[in-house]
């Protein structure tokens, strides 16, 4: 006979490591054709002159130049209009 009761199963013990999302260049940083720029789920920035966007959302740069942030309009796919930054390298 046991002289401790039953322990039961442990369940949330899993633990994913983080995805390191976030920006990579900051604005005003010097990059080169590659690197990369922004990385993202979605399209919460948008990539504009001198960028490119692959197929997971990761902005790169497509020339050497300076990074730049600004802010801009977009219509959305319901007719709203809602404020999104765009990367660009000048």
């Amino acid at each position: 006979m046991s002289h401790v009761k039953a322990g039961g199963t442990a369940k949330n013990t899993k633990d994913s490591p983080g995805q390191r999302l976030g920006i990579k260049r900051s604005g005003g940083q010097t990059v080169t054709t590659g690197q990369i720029i922004f990385r993202q789920i979605g399209m919460t920035k948008l990539p504009g002159k001198g960028t490119t966007m692959s197929r997971n959302y990761t902005i790169h740069a497509a020339k050497d130049g300076v990074v730049t942030f600004i802010t801009r309009s977009k219509k959305t796919y319901t007719g709203k209009t809602v404020r999104r930054t765009e990367i660009q390298v000048i």
